[in-house]
C-alpha cells in the first residue's frame, strides 16, 4: 500500500489504549494528522492521562472515553487499533470481531501498509532490546538514511514511520510476545526474525501457561518463507524444530576473542552474536560489524553504568523485571561477594528460587522495595525493607566500601511504588544524580 494518508483519511478507527509511555500518543498522532476520526478508549482516568491528552489538545477529529471502554464503541468503525497489553480474548476484540471488524496493532498495521521494506525482527524473553539497538547501530553505520527503528521501543510508535520509509529500507523492530499477536492475525513475519531465547515472564498475563507464551512468541517466524531467515539462541534452537526459513543458531562463541567490548555479561556476548549474524546477512563489512560494537556502551536500563560514588560503582538495571534478569546482572560482576543488591516489586507469578539461591554467591547485603512479589519471598531472602526507593538507595551506601557495586536489579515489575519500570529507572538515577 503506497498511498497511506488516502488509506487513513475518513477512517473511523477506535483505539483501544492510549497509555503514558508515548507509543499511544505517536499514533493517535499519526492518525489524526492522516485525517482519521478517532474514539480513543482506555481504562485510565483523564486525570491519570493528562500528560498524554494534553499533547493531542489541538486535535479536533479525537473523541475520548476515560476510565472506562464501552461495547458500542467496537461496532461502528473501519478498524480496532488494539494496544499490546490488551488480551486477544477481551471482551471488546471479541465484540469488534463479531461484528466483523478488523483488529489492528501498530507494528504489523505498519508492515502491511509500507511500501517493499526489509524488516528485521527482534524477540525473546531477555535481550531483545539490547540486541535491536546493537543491530540498529550496525546497520545505521553501514547504510546511513536507509535504517529505521520500531517496535517496543519507549516512546516510538511504529505507525509514524510510514511518512519516512522508502522502498529498499530496513527497519529493525523489538517484537514483544504482546505486539507478535498482531503479525499472527495478519499472517505475516518479518523477513529476518531474531529469537534469543525463552524463560518465564508474563506469567499473570497468560494465566501460567508457558506454551501460550511460547505461541506467541513463535509468531515471529511461524509465517515466513524459505527466503527468509532465523536466527535463534542456542537453547531455544532445539525447541523451535523445522521451519520453513533459513534457520541459523548463534552462540557467544561467534564474537570475535580480540574485539573491545564495553557492555558485561556472557549473556550480552549472545546479544552480540545476534548483532552479527545479522549484519552478515546483510552484508555489512567485518570491520563495519567491530566498530559498531566495540562503540557500543548498552541501553538506558540495563546494567546501565551511573557514576562512581566515593569508590562505588552505582547501576541502573531496573529493565531487569524478572529473576533471571537479574541473576545474568549479578552474573556479570562476578562471585566476590562484594554487590549490594537494591530489590524488589510487584508479582508476575514467576518462580523465584533460582535467584534466592543465587543471591548468597554475589551479595554482601540486599535492600528489599515493597511490593507483592516481595511480600511473596516470604524472609527467604536476608535483606532490609525499604519503603521508598530513596529510603531504599540511601540504606544500600550504607552496607558499600570502595571497590564495592550498588545495582538496582529489581527482579519484578515496578506497579505499585512506580507507574511502570522506567519511572523506576528515572527515579534511581535522579536520587544517584543528587548524591553530594
Amino acid at each position: 500500500m503506497r498511498n497511506y494518508k488516502e488509506f487513513f483519511n475518513g477512517k473511523k478507527v477506535t483505539m483501544l489504549g492510549l497509555g503514558l509511555l508515548g507509543r499511544g500518543l505517536n499514533d493517535a498522532k499519526f492518525l489524526a494528522e492522516c485525517g482519521a476520526i478517532l474514539t480513543i478508549t482506555d481504562l485510565k482516568t483523564k486525570e491519570q492521562l493528562e500528560p498524554t491528552i494534553k499533547k493531542l489538545a489541538k486535535y479536533k477529529n479525537i473523541k475520548y472515553v476515560l476510565g472506562e471502554h464501552r461495547l458500542e464503541d467496537f461496532r461502528d468503525c473501519d478498524f480496532v487499533l488494539k494496544a499490546a497489553g490488551v488480551p486477544l480474548d477481551s471482551i471488546y476484540i471479541e465484540e469488534a470481531k463479531k461484528n466483523k471488524i478488523p483488529v489492528e496493532m501498530d507494528e504489523s498495521l505498519f508492515a502491511k501498509c509500507a511500501p517493499n521494506v526489509k524488516v528485521v525482527g527482534i524477540t525473546g524473553t531477555r535481550g531483545k532490546t539490547t540486541t535491536t539497538y546493537l543491530i540498529y547501530e550496525i546497520l545505521k553505520l553501514a547504510f546511513p538514511k536507509k535504517v529505521h527503528l520500531g517496535g517496543n521501543i519507549k516512546g516510538l510508535a511504529t505507525l509514524p514511520l510510514l511518512k519516512k520509509v522508502k522502498e529498499g529500507d530496513i527497519v529493525v523492530m523489538e517484537l514483544s510476545s504482546w505486539q507478535l499477536q498482531g503479525w499472527g492475525e495478519a499472517k505475516i513475519c518479518p523477513n529476518i526474525s531474531v529469537f534469543t531465547n525463552l524463560m518465564d515472564d508474563h506469567l499473570n498475563y497468560y494465566k501460567g501457561s508457558v506454551k501460550k507464551y511460547f505461541e506467541d512468541k513463535a509468531k515471529i517466524y511461524t509465517n515466513q518463507n524459505k527466503s527468509d531467515y532465523l536466527i535463534c539462541g542456542e537453547k531455544i534452537f532445539k525447541q523451535i524444530g523445522k521451519v520453513k526459513s533459513k534457520k541459523i543458531i548463534s552462540k557467544k562463541n561467534d564474537v570475535p576473542k580480540g574485539w573491545k567490548i564495553k557492555i558485561k555479561g556472557d549473556h550480552n556476548l549472545e546479544n552480540i552474536s545476534y548483532a552479527i549474524k545479522i549484519a552478515e546477512i546483510l552484508g555489512v563489512p567485518e570491520k563495519t560489524i567491530k566498530k559498531a560494537v566495540e562503540n557500543f556502551g548498552g541501553v538506558e536500563g540495563r546494567q546501565e553504568f551511573l557514576r562512581e560514588y566515593k569508590g562505588v560503582k552505582i547501576y541502573n538495571d531496573t529493565t531487569a523485571t524478572t529473576p533471571d534478569a537479574t541473576i545474568a546482572a549479578l552474573n556479570s560482576f562476578g562471585s566476590n561477594k562484594n554487590i549490594v543488591l537494591i530489590m524488589g516489586g510487584a508479582d508476575k507469578n514467576l518462580d523465584m528460587g533460582g535467584l534466592i539461591k543465587e543471591i548468597p554467591k554475589y551479595c554482601k547485603k540486599v535492600i528489599l522495595l515493597a511490593g507483592t512479589g516481595t511480600e511473596k519471598l516470604g524472609g527467604k531472602v536476608d535483606g532490609i525493607l525499604a519503603k521508598s526507593l530513596k529510603e531504599g538507595l540511601l540504606e544500600a551506601l550504607k552496607w558499600v566500601k570502595k571497590g564495592d557495586i550498588l545495582i538496582l536489579s529489581p527482579g519484578f515489575a515496578s506497579f505499585g511504588m512506580f507507574k511502570n519500570e522506567f519511572d523506576r529507572g528515572k527515579q534511581f538515577v535522579r536520587l544517584v544524580k543528587a548524591l553530594k
